[in-house]
């Protein structure tokens, strides 16, 4: 990952609009991952990651930033509410459990790498496979003219415990999670078409080509090295002056935290992952709470902090023009499968971004995840329909599309 603290910004640009801080506090964060590869190992050792804590209302981008640079680098990347998690004693989740995720999703990540090396090799089996069956040929079987025939094939499935059914991945301190990957595989015949079974026995072989030792230990290395951890509503296990009762249960659940942030070893199921170079990144609102108001460890953990600012009109418009996947081009491409042209104009997007921001103001501030509800009411009559060929979204139709709603405070509420 050799982008500089500049590209970071301008790739995560594509995406999100403005909160500048924050996606220059995560560039350098990432940034100084690939310098700290460059240092000699007792250095490199000593170099622990500054980790961030964003502040700032919902719907602003805190979530969608580590995403995204997760994305950028490559790297598993693991959300949590620290709401769902209490201290020892209560009826919760068991903060290891943010590890042995992290764990999974690098694991998930490099075996699609891994398996995307071995992908020619492993569908070349798979047509032979199926050629055999079907009796055929390899050239038959790869044209595609079989594709809708069904096939019996034999595939392997992991045989499922009993309590896992019952208590699931949390049970027994996530012994569920630890144990996945892990059972035996009992081979079980499925009937299906063609297409389905090349994907199905492409995706069996190209695991048994890989070596399961190395990608164990690269997903560990990527996990340790790499993983970034987002722990989202941290805001509401602060502690308040003068608060009794769930609060005290809220410092339970920073001081279970620490340990993990500070950096410790946890047991999953590919080994030992130590947390000591994992990048944390924490974010609140802090409407009611301040960051002060979490414990003095905790704080000292989180030393970057960036306020990201709320969102108005001009905002939301440039949200719903400049990503490249903006939610005008994902409305446009789904209506076109259906032949239908949606052209917006520039007044109508601007009518839109008015629209979420006084819903966002008159009922709960969701910030910039208001603008899809908002397009949906404006689009119901468009996407019930198919085949209209060209339509062009106005100022006049989103006004009266949307116009029946905000007359009734009710209806505003529910609707949007």
């Amino acid at each position: 990952m050799n982008l500089t603290p500049a590209e970071i910004v301008r790739e995560l640009s594509k995406h999100i609009v403005g909160q500048e801080a924050a996606k220059r506090a995560v560039a350098v964060a990432l940034r100084n991952r690939y310098r700290r590869k460059k240092l000699p190992p007792e250095i490199a050792r000593e170099v622990t990651p500054k980790n961030i804590l964003m502040i700032g209302p919902t719907g602003v981008g805190k979530t969608e930033i580590a995403r995204r640079l997760a994305r950028l680098a490559g790297a598993p990347f693991v959300k949590v509410e620290a709401t769902k998690f209490t201290e020892v004693g209560y009826v919760g989740r068991d903060v290891d459990s943010i590890v042995r995720d992290l764990a999974e999703a690098s694991y998930q990540l490099v075996l699609e790498e891994m398996k995307k090396k071995v992908e020619e090799k492993a569908l070349a089996l798979a047509e032979e496979e199926l050629a055999t069956l079907l009796r055929t040929s390899v050239a038959e079987v790869r044209s595609g003219r079989l594709d809708g025939h069904f096939v019996e094939v034999q595939v392997e499935e992991e045989v499922a415990l009993p309590f896992m059914g019952v208590l699931g991945g949390e049970a027994f301190g996530g012994m569920g999670e630890m144990l996945k990957g892990l059972l035996p595989r009992r081979p079980v015949r499925r009937r299906m078409t063609v297409r389905e079974a090349r994907e199905a026995l492409k995706n069996q072989h190209a695991e048994r080509l890989i070596d399961k030792e190395e990608l164990k230990e690269e997903a560990r290395r990527r996990a340790q090295e790499e993983g970034i951890v987002f722990i989202d509503e941290i805001d509401k296990v602060a502690r308040r002056e003068g608060t009794v009762g769930p609060d005290v249960s809220g410092e339970g659940v920073q001081r279970d935290l620490l340990p993990i942030v500070e950096g410790t070893v946890v047991s999953t199921r590919i080994g030992p992952i130590s947390t000591e170079h994992v990048l944390f990144i924490a974010a609140g609102a802090f409407h009611v709470a301040k960051p002060s108001d979490l414990i003095p460890e905790l704080q000292g953990r989180f030393p970057i902090r960036v306020e990201l600012s709320p969102l108005g009109p001009e905002e939301f418009y440039r949200i719903l023009k400049e990503p490249e996947n903006s939610l005008i081009r994902q409305y446009t491409e789904l209506l076109k499968a259906d032949g239908t042209e949606l052209v917006f104009e520039d007044e109508a997007l601007w009518a839109i971004a008015q629209a979420a921001h006084r819903a966002n103001q008159e009922l709960e501030d969701i910030g910039a995840r208001r603008l899809a509800t908002v397009l949906e009411k404006v689009l119901e009559e468009v996407s019930f329909q198919t085949d209209l060929g060209r339509v062009e979204i106005t100022r006049a139709y989103v006004e009266k599309r949307l116009a029946e709603v905000f007359a009734s405070p009710d209806l505003t509420r529910y609707v949007l």
